[in-house]
């Protein structure tokens, strides 16, 4: 049998490369492919060469989402294979050869399979030629991440046998070879769509999505091995070269069509069921092959996640009135929304994912203005006929009511978290450009259900900015704003308000003051300082303005700030706003955020800053984590109109030209723990107005304070540290000219060896 089959693939191949479409789709494969890599090697090089970064190298040229070479191939593919086996069958049957092989003692199995391993190894060749890429690629790049590249080059050749096993098919169907070419394309478009078919039924939603062909190697690509897309590659090329032994035994054998039809819906039932079996996630196995692990979830997640026992259900809830992101967790968006808790399934396969769809009272400006005169009701279903949706499945205010009350996030997309001992959680959308959490706030949500997280307590009564008003100067974005991603409610705290009349409660593990306009009672003061004592941490910020009243708090801790204001003459920026810079010292003793700030080159705008000055030694190990520039920046003395006087350095009256610390951070040891103190000379970094500051010159980051400091001042806690190790391959071994080389090289010579070997193999035919 296996001696037959090899024949078969054989011959199949000599007469393969004896025609000119195969050595011409080598050819222009080859050139595709060249192109895009050399466009992407020429990039690296002069990103290089300009200062920048090209950490994971071998991602950007290989599986980068923008234009990578595995990834443009992976669409190619779709043109190239069926005008390669629109003539496997077809040609046997227009010539009458199919009747020879059938008075030979040769079964229709042995004829599909041979033929198909004949793809399989034209296949290869198509492999070769990227094979040869990656190789160039491994000699120029540092630290090539070979294991990511190689599951890359198996889900693409996947991906080239489930086309020839549809192609193989399609060319049994018919005896005219351009009609199998055009079936094969027609097929292929089907797969490609059928995953957004019937998606409003969930068993056949299921089913579609997983017959869906399209991103099947994206994740081979990407360098992830699931078990569920390897399994699904294997079943399609096994139901396509099954469809095409029925067709051959129905023809060869005049058997009924009745007969046949169940057959072929026997054959596509069992698949379905396969494939249905093998994409459950308590069925699927990973293997993550690149080298930082970049498909898996981090480290601090899993053990997060692990501490998650019994069973969890995050519910989505939908309002049809919305006007945010709900439309993404619509009934044909279900399943690419489900792909968001893939990387938490791979860990916890018990987690149910469900949705609830309802209209209620939600702020929709625009829709208020289409339809003034229409009630909630009429107000959804005009939404869902603009959508395409049964509006029968939305449950009315009244009904959702009952079951949950979601007033409390403004009845807009949002999803809760439940866990079996009744253990909740929010999971939210947010007011930027990636909208969905991240395993950061992801993690973060699922760790306030196994561990009692961080308290912050802000100080309320002295004229401190608030955190509920929504004010330029207010701090209701870094507290509690549901909808900015890096509030400290969506990273892991809870904020509530704290009143020095009485002593700070046990519960509360991290203070905040900021601007006091008033000092506090002696009985207040009495009560700080009993927290203080006890080792709680605090942060603490202070406003030129508010000099008198807050420099008796920073003395507590052998800190003041500095007379004046600090300016700098800068003609983008008004003078009294500075820039303030993350320091090396930061980034290696506060948190690993400060590093990300200074690796992108970013900064903290301090609008009306004054500098901080140590006064005394209070036993304190002092860091400091914000500085100015180290010229053209001096505290002003004399100047209070920034906007329409100029301002000049006079060292007569105090003024001094120096590098200022902006921001400290303090600590000691009281009793078993360490005790961490924050110290910021200005309070609008973190207001609401100063977190959509644009800079002409530069990239603010003040959020960063947020994220950086209470990760600090938590212990490490919140918000999650997904860090990955750094990638290794950043660096490219080569200059324009060797990257000129490897241009014409695959564009060019490799092409035209190709097409040379082509004509030699024909002139040899033609010869015999």
């Amino acid at each position: 049998m296996f001696k037959m089959i090899y024949n078969i693939a054989r011959t199949e191949l000599q007469m393969l490369f004896y025609s000119p479409v195969a050595w011409l789709i080598l050819v222009v494969f080859g050139i595709q492919a060249g192109l895009i890599f050399a466009g992407k090697i020429e990039g690296l090089v002069v990103s290089q060469e300009m200062g920048y970064s090209v950490a994971g190298a071998t991602f950007n040229i290989f599986a980068n989402p923008w234009g990578a070479v595995f990834v443009n191939m992976q669409n190619y593919l779709y043109f190239y294979i069926p005008l390669l086996t629109m003539s496997l069958v077809s040609k046997e049957l227009s010539s009458g050869s199919i009747r020879l092989l059938y008075s030979s003692p040769i079964t229709n199995l042995q004829i599909i399979v041979g033929k198909f391993v004949s793809m399989m190894i034209y296949g290869l060749f198509m492999i070769g030629i990227l094979l040869l890429i990656t190789l160039c690629s491994w000699s120029v790049i540092k630290d090539f991440d070979w294991p990511m590249v190689f599951v890359g080059l198996l889900g693409l050749y996947l991906l080239i046998c489930a086309y020839a096993a549809i192609g193989i098919f399609m060319s049994s169907l018919t005896s005219y070879q351009i009609v199998a070419a055009i079936g094969t394309f027609a097929v292929l478009m089907v797969l490609s769509m059928i995953g957004n078919w019937w998606q409003e039924y969930d068993f056949i939603r299921d089913v579609t999505y997983w017959l869906a062909m399209p991103g099947r190697s994206g994740k081979f690509i990407a360098g992830l091995i699931c078990s569920e897309d390897l399994l699904y590659f294997i079943l399609v090329v096994c139901l396509f070269l099954a469809l095409t032994i029925i067709r051959l035994n129905a023809v060869r054998q005049k058997i009924r069509f009745v007969i046949t039809l169940g057959r072929n819906v026997g054959v596509i039932l069992l698949v379905c069921v396969l494939g249905f079996i093998t994409s459950m996630p308590k069925m699927k196995v990973y293997y993550d092959a690149t080298a930082t692990k970049m498909n898996t979830l981090t480290p601090n997640s899993q053990e997060i996640v692990a501490k998650l026992d019994g069973g969890m259900t995050i519910t989505t809830y939908i309002n049809a009135l919305d006007p945010g992101a709900s439309w993404y967790a619509a009934f044909y968006f279900l399943k690419p929304d489900m792909e968001r808790f893939e990387q938490y399934l791979r860990f916890k396969p018990d987690m149910k994912l469900k949705y609830v769809y309802y209209y209620d009272t939600c702020a929709n400006p625009q829709l208020d203005r289409r339809f003034p005169d229409k009630n909630l009701r009429e107000k959804m279903i005009e939404v869902c006929k603009m959508y395409g949706l049964d509006s029968n499945r939305f449950m009315g205010p009244e009904e959702i009511r009952k079951k949950i009350d979601l007033s409390g996030e403004g009845n807009t997309f949002v999803r809760q978290i439940v866990r079996d001992n009744g253990e909740k959680a929010w999971l939210r959308i947010y007011n930027d450009m990636q909208r969905f959490p991240s395993e950061r706030e992801i993690s973060a949500a699922f760790k306030r259900m196994v561990m009692e997280l961080p308290k912050v307590g802000i100080v309320q009564g002295h004229g401190e900015r608030s955190f509920y008003g929504g004010k330029d100067r207010d701090y209701s974005a870094f507290a509690d704003d549901k909808g900015f991603r890096h509030s400290l409610l969506n990273q892991g705290f809870d904020v509530e308000e704290v009143r020095l009349d009485k002593q700070v409660p046990e519960h509360i593990n991290i203070v905040v003051i900021s601007d006091m306009r008033e000092w506090l009672t002696p009985a207040e003061e009495a009560n700080l300082q009993q927290y203080i004592d006890r080792g709680g941490n605090l942060f603490i910020l202070g406003e030129p303005k508010r000099r008198d009243v807050m420099n008796p708090l920073f003395a507590k801790f052998g800190f003041e700030m500095t007379d004046g204001v600090l300016v700098k003459q800068d003609t983008n920026l008004q003078a009294d706003v500075i820039l303030s810079y993350p320091t090396k010292e930061a980034a290696d003793s506060i948190a690993y955020d400060f590093g990300t700030m200074r690796r992108y080159r970013m900064v903290m705008s301090t609008p009306s800053v004054a500098g901080l000055e140590q006064i005394a030694d209070k036993g304190y190990k002092v860091t400091t984590m914000f500085k100015t520039d180290t010229i053209g920046v001096w505290n002003e003395l004399e100047t209070t109109d920034f906007i329409d006087d100029t301002i000049r350095l006079n060292p007569a009256i105090g003024e001094v030209e120096k590098t200022y610390s902006t921001a400290v951070a303090l600590s000691r040891k009281v009793g078993d723990k360490e005790q961490k103190i924050i110290l910021t000379g200005d309070a609008d970094c973190i207001s609401n107005g100063e977190f959509g500051r644009r800079v002409p010159t530069a990239r603010t980051s003040n959020y960063t304070l947020v994220t950086g400091g209470f990760f600090w001042l938590s212990d490490g806690e919140v918000p999650i540290d997904v860090r990955r190790p750094p990638l290794p391959d950043d660096k490219v071994y080569v200059a324009k000219t060797g990257a000129w080389i490897i241009k014409w090289s695959f564009t060019l010579l490799i092409p035209l060896l190709l097409a040379a070997a082509g004509v030699l193999i024909w002139i040899r035919r033609k010869g015999r």
